[in-house]
């Protein structure tokens, strides 16, 4: 799951291609405050928006500019693969940006050099944000980063045609992993349709409540008996046939199995991205979906294992001016803007209010998920791994899944090897 999370987040840029004028809010210029006037150059980064994206963002730019005829934005569009080295080189020369957006990934490697934001946004300038996603950008009780957008919270996506033959009830989808296995087996008994392709990642065990490291994410702690029976739950389902045999496949993006193909009835948890994609390379699928809550953590909410955010480097010489600009980008009318041409959603509350997210006309799968989307925003749970190997520790641990359900060791035996190469990982 986590790769597969990471991949539709990395992806969800490039979906959409057409771009509008900026769209910003009818407010009359600020004024000033004393002894920090709204004034200088600020150097604004952003991470791979240029090419689809550029409309929006100059739209923005020149209307700030407009209302602060003192203040001048300069915009640099950083490639995504390049993000943290440029701004790791930018720290080191002393020459930053003034406001940089930053994976919250990347945040903690960041603070040393970041400046707290605590005194250029109140509780007044956060009101608007979802307290769920500002939290996780505070260390040591310092906020270091204002949220912009995330992926989403998922949703579960099922073929109706299909399901429904299972007995599956639209009003009352699988709350669990648990119940969403069973499902899957009744859905192969029933019609010869394989259920879905989830295997247990990482993810999954996060989902059970299994942690998989340490406080100080220096050791592996998923080697658990509760682990060894989860994964033996697995296995009983994909030797069934409920779990599709192309599931441990490494590509995850053109799996043998899968919705798309018809071969698969159902995914208990999915973002935009994915229906969107089902939605253009398969119309009839689309057609056919049932699209209602994913799957929940045991603590009721849905992980989320990145967001995109705004910090201000220490070095930077015009902060004052930086925040205000930071305020009026990301603010609910000009999220909910940007929301519009790219499948993505909003840290602001005020930007779920919007009919674009409320309503879902004629039952269209993507509008019913818009809705269920912004649902479950508020119990998005932001916990990444947080260690700089965090793929490569994802793909260890899949790895010995994979051995172990085609057979060829113990669920203990997978266990033991992954968290034998975690700690190897981690220590090096």
């Amino acid at each position: 799951m986590s790769r597969r999370a990471l991949l539709a987040c990395a992806l969800a840029l490039t979906l959409a291609t057409g771009c509008v004028p900026g769209t910003t809010t009818s407010s009359a210029p600020q004024t000033a405050s004393a002894g920090q006037p709204f004034e200088g150059e600020v150097e604004f980064w952003t991470i791979n928006l240029k090419k689809n994206y550029s409309d929006y963002i100059t739209g923005l730019i020149a209307e700030y500019q407009r209302q602060h005829p003192k203040v001048k934005v300069n915009w640099v569009d950083v490639p995504g693969a390049e993000s943290a080295t440029k701004l790791l080189a930018a720290v080191a020369s002393g020459d930053v940006p003034d406001a940089v957006n930053v994976n919250s990934v990347e945040l903690g490697r960041f603070t040393p050099s970041l400046e707290p934001l605590d005194a250029y946004f109140d509780q007044a300038a956060l009101a608007d944000f979802q307290p769920n996603l500002v939290e996780p950008l505070r260390f040591d009780g310092k906020l270091y980063a204002v949220p912009w957008y995330n992926g989403g919270a998922p949703v579960a996506m099922y073929r109706k045609s299909v399901v429904e033959k299972a007995g599956f009830d639209e009003k009352a989808p699988p709350a669990s992993f648990d119940e969403a296995l069973a499902l899957a087996d009744k859905v192969y008994q029933e019609t010869e349709v394989h259920g879905m392709n989830s295997i247990p990642d990482v993810n999954v065990l996060r989902y059970y409540g299994i942690e998989p490291l340490s406080a100080d994410r220096k050791t592996a702690t998923f080697n658990t008996p509760e682990a060894v029976t989860l994964l033996e739950k697995f296995k009983k389902s994909y030797d069934g046939k409920g779990i599709a045999p192309g599931a441990i496949s490494k590509d995850v993006r053109a799996l043998p199995q899968s919705l798309d193909n018809g071969q698969v009835a159902f995914k208990p948890m999915a973002n935009a991205a994915e229906l969107l994609n089902t939605q253009k390379n398969a119309p009839d699928v689309y057609d056919d979906l049932a699209v209602t809550e994913p799957v929940k953590m045991n603590t009721g909410g849905f992980l989320l294992l990145a967001q995109q955010a705004f910090s201000i480097p220490k070095a930077s010489t015009n902060k004052k001016a930086a925040a205000e600009f930071i305020k009026f980008f990301t603010n609910g009318v000009n999220q909910l803007a940007f929301c519009k041409i790219v499948p993505i959603y909003p840290s602001t509350i005020s930007s779920t209010k919007d009919p674009f997210f409320t309503e879902a006309a004629g039952g269209d799968p993507m509008a019913t998920a818009r809705q269920v989307i912004v649902k479950g925003l508020p119990q998005l749970q932001y916990k990444p791994l947080g260690t700089d190997k965090d793929a490569e520790l994802g793909e260890y641990f899949l790895e010995e899944v994979r051995g172990f359900l085609q057979g060829s060791q113990s669920a203990q035996d997978a266990l033991d090897a992954a968290e034998e190469k975690w700690n190897q990982a981690l220590a090096a």
